[in-house]
């Protein structure tokens, strides 16, 4: 799927109206709320500042909220989260299409560091395509470690979905190259590629996702091929740094936000969506296959902002 990374525009989404609740009640909120509780908010500027930072927000975009807040002359408490929730929904929102897939088959890469949960999401956004009806196949690129092989196989069983797999230490491109031409013979609409987590800062293992996705490339058109980046709500400011050195090297079209159930931030996808334009396409939270949804800027802001 090609990318167009432009100044992002709100745009609702149906799921927003799904009901789901996949966050905790946010910590950030009651520190705001107590400099309210103590006068001229104008003298708290910097340590609201601190606390968006605090949140996982880019110390430039929290700099910038801040200032807006005084601009306005913002008096309470209400206000101020009216007015960030809305900044949020702003700088998140994706203002192309919703997640198409194209026949014949699209592929779905999934890359990032280690322990971003890149297989549980595999599994989650196969058990999604599989309600729309699509036929998923995975292959299991993460060749390093048995046990990831292993894992990815068990969801497939799980959830009625081949595995093609390699021998441990097999060269991941191998795998995927005989992954598609398998999804193209059984004719499957959607195939998940899961690769193995490193870190951003070692260019051979960089090079590695590279050549996979030179790969697919060979076999599918780059419109028929997505590019997501595995994101941990956990992570902190340095997801901006691993969104940029993947960005450089795969061109991601998206975000998979995940965990985000289990932290009181995530704003750190604020940064890579405003910064680098890559898109949140899907935001994950809980153990269930079922635990995923398309992402909505809109309900991402209401229940970070959830008083």
């Amino acid at each position: 799927m090609s990318l167009t990374r432009n100044r992002p525009r709100i745009r609702k989404t149906q799921l927003m109206n799904s009901g789901k609740k996949y966050a905790k009640p946010r910590s950030f909120l009651l520190k705001i709320k107590s400099f309210f509780e103590k006068g001229d908010i104008r003298e708290y500027l910097d340590e609201i500042e601190e606390v968006l930072i605090g949140a996982d927000i880019d110390p430039a975009i929290s700099g910038e909220m801040t200032e807006m807040l005084k601009e306005k002359t913002i008096k309470t408490y209400e206000e101020a989260v009216l007015f960030l929730k809305e900044e949020f929904i702003n700088r998140l929102a994706d203002d192309t299409p919703g997640v198409e897939t194209r026949s014949p088959l699209h592929i779905f890469i999934l890359a990032g560091i280690n322990g971003g949960g890149k297989t549980t999401t595999a599994a989650k956004l196969a058990a999604l395509f599989g309600k729309k009806g699509k036929k998923v196949m995975f292959a299991a690129a993460d060749t390093f470690r048995a046990a990831a092989i292993q894992q990815l196989e068990a969801w497939g069983r799980r959830l009625g979905i081949e595995t093609v797999s390699g021998m441990e230490n097999a060269d991941p491109a191998s795998v995927v190259y005989d992954a598609v031409l398998k999804a193209k013979k059984d004719k499957a609409d959607i195939l998940i590629v899961d690769t193995a987590g490193r870190l951003h800062t070692k260019k051979n293992l960089m090079q590695e996702l590279e050549k996979i996705k030179k790969v697919i490339l060979r076999e599918v058109p780059d419109e028929n091929t997505d590019t997501y980046i595995i994101v941990d709500a956990n992570t902190g400011k340095n997801a901006y740094m691993q969104a940029k050195e993947f960005d450089a090297s795969l061109k991601l079209t998206g975000v998979i936000l995940t965990k985000f159930d289990s932290s009181s931030k995530g704003g750190s996808v604020i940064a890579i969506r405003s910064g680098l334009g890559i898109p949140v396409k899907y935001i994950t939270f809980g153990e269930s296959p079922e635990d995923i949804e398309e992402f909505s800027a809109r309900k991402f802001a209401d229940e970070l902002f959830e008083r």
